[in-house]
């Protein structure tokens, strides 16, 4: 099983079969990767965060919950899990957010174009690409006022996340370009298939 590495602010994709394990490692701690899939012989169907949280009935998912499709479908099982705090409501990072919220003049593309990148030769394009899993993002919410809050990552070197496939799945991913969503270091992803 290789390990294969996403530099720093980049992204890659790869194909899925039902029943494989894709995991995803943060080999140097703090380090969020924005995970998206798309059903490998319809990519009309997506990743749904909407669906998954509303079955789940909680916005904090981890080991034994399941990201489903577009369609209500099950697309992955999350079979193991080192950290336990993951985003699901926070679109990837963008060139208009760091405009935005940054205000960054010469906006890197952010995780929108490294999925978009990686994605174009499935055919997917770029408005197609739905909220993310965000491996590793710790997004705070305040319970009465809803405000967010996006704090350093609780990964640690080494930590991982593994992902069960329970379609054939076009899946993409990134080493996220957004400085306060990595405590503001730039660091690689890895990821293997078992």
């Amino acid at each position: 099983m290789k390990t294969e590495v996403i530099p720093p602010r980049s992204g890659a994709s790869l194909k899925l079969e039902k029943g494989q394990t894709l995991v995803v490692i943060d080999p140097e701690g703090e380090q969020v990767s924005d995970l998206v899939a798309y059903n490998a012989d319809d990519t009309a169907e997506y990743i749904s965060s909407g669906r998954s949280i509303d079955y789940a009935s909680r916005i904090l998912l981890t080991t034994g919950d399941i990201l489903y499709s577009s369609r209500s479908n099950p697309m992955l099982t999350i079979v193991h899990d080192d950290v336990g705090r993951h985003d699901f409501l926070l679109t990837p990072c963008s060139k208009e957010m760091f405009r935005i919220i940054y205000k960054d003049e010469h906006p890197h593309h952010g995780c929108q174009g490294n999925l978009e990148n990686a994605l174009a030769q499935y055919g997917v394009t770029p408005d197609r690409v739905p909220i993310a899993f965000n491996i590793f993002m710790n997004v705070d919410i305040d319970g009465k006022t809803g405000e967010i809050r996006v704090l350093p990552p609780l990964s640690k070197p080494g930590q991982s996340i593994g992902f069960r496939a329970e379609m054939n799945l076009i899946v993409a991913l990134t080493a996220c370009s957004a400085g306060q969503s990595n405590n503001f270091t730039y660091k690689p992803i890895h990821y293997r298939v078992e």
